[in-house]
């Protein structure tokens, strides 16, 4: 693997979201006394701007961990102090967390709501403190609350992975059987999976044809069961996606065992693709048995969540939504894209 490094990959910014501006609606009013920011700092941070609440719904995930240390990494590098809380999936216990930010009068919030409704009253009581608060890598349900949603484009990154799968079951020939994990549908995340996953096989049917679908709700024994029964009914399964790299062992279990754990190019290899972009992802790419995946741009959505509450604060226009676009790693631009990959770091 890489050795990690501080550097961030440099990419492009591309800013898309609703044309609705909410710079106005997320100006601070005075807060209280702050602290002046650390002497030297050349980083264009607005001096109010001393402290961030970062609430994570969980870190259950290798993702919600990098997430979290990449905050640590660059709030650091900004001279911002960091609160932070986690909720262990316990919405209202992350409801009370965020409150306390409130009561603090820290300078923003930065949330991964555990839940897109029940988020709505306390982005609302921020809003009343005229404390910017960002929604990270998942948004809030529609509502009059004011937030900024910093995410990943689900939809287009998912339907892109599995049409490259879609190229090499072309390129193989034949009709392939797929099998597709889906995750928990109370997650807007794993919605925009599916429906790229959709999206990318209906216009492939001489090629592709979807003989099951395994519901996991993010639940790696969940997903390991489907995965084994899908292959004992339909053995000659030759492409398989999953929504999420969290469920590839589960994956290569199942096939190891099922004697269909074969790398690219060997003779009853599997088509695999996956969705996220971790350690287990990147080692299976080098290794050979896993084809592709959609990878989560996780340091352009930890900079551009922070970015999003220095430009509230400093009252300027913001969008509604900002998305990561993310992209799509394979065999063929592994080298070029591995700097890139947070899974490929440690």
């Amino acid at each position: 693997m890489k050795k990690t490094t501080n550097r961030r990959p440099t990419r492009s910014r591309t800013i898309i979201g609703s044309t609705v501006l909410l710079g106005l609606a997320l100006l601070p009013a005075g807060c209280g006394k702050r602290e002046t920011s650390a002497p030297g700092s050349d980083l264009g941070a607005p001096a109010a701007v001393q402290t961030i609440g970062v609430s994570f719904e969980t870190l259950q995930t290798e993702f919600w961990v990098a997430a979290l240390k990449a905050f640590e990494t660059e709030l650091a590098r900004r001279n911002i102090r960091m609160l932070q809380a986690v909720a262990d999936g316990d919405a209202n216990r992350q409801i009370e967390q965020v409150r306390n930010f409130i009561t603090r009068k820290v300078d923003g919030i930065i949330m991964v709501p555990k839940d897109a409704r029940a988020c709505i009253p306390v982005i609302k009581a921020a809003n009343a403190a005229n404390i910017p608060i960002v929604m990270f890598n998942r948004p809030a349900a529609e509502s009059d609350a004011r937030s900024v949603a910093v995410v990943a484009d689900n939809f287009t990154l998912a339907r892109d992975t599995v049409a490259f799968l879609v190229a090499q079951a072309r390129k193989a020939g034949g009709q392939h059987k797929a099998l597709h994990l889906i995750g928990d549908l109370g997650d807007i995340n794993a919605i925009g999976r599916r429906d790229g996953f959709d999206a990318a096989v209906s216009n492939a049917t001489d090629v592709i044809e979807v003989v099951a679908r395994v519901p996991t709700e993010w639940n790696n024994e969940k997903a390991y069961a489907g995965v084994v029964n899908a292959l004992q009914k339909h053995p000659d399964i030759r492409l398989i996606f999953t929504p999420s790299d969290l469920h590839l062992p589960a994956i290569a279990s199942a096939l190891r065992n099922a004697g269909k754990w074969h790398k690219r190019g060997e003779p009853g290899h599997v088509l695999l693709a996956g969705f996220d972009g971790d350690a287990t992802a990147y080692q299976m790419l080098v290794d050979g048995y896993l084809d592709a995946t959609g990878v989560q741009d996780v340091f352009f959505e930890v900079e551009a969540s922070i970015q999003a509450v220095l430009d509230a604060r400093a009252g300027k226009a913001l969008p509604a939504t900002i998305l990561d676009r993310g992209f799509v790693i394979h065999a063929g631009n592994l080298q070029e894209k591995a700097p890139r990959m947070w899974g490929a770091k440690k």
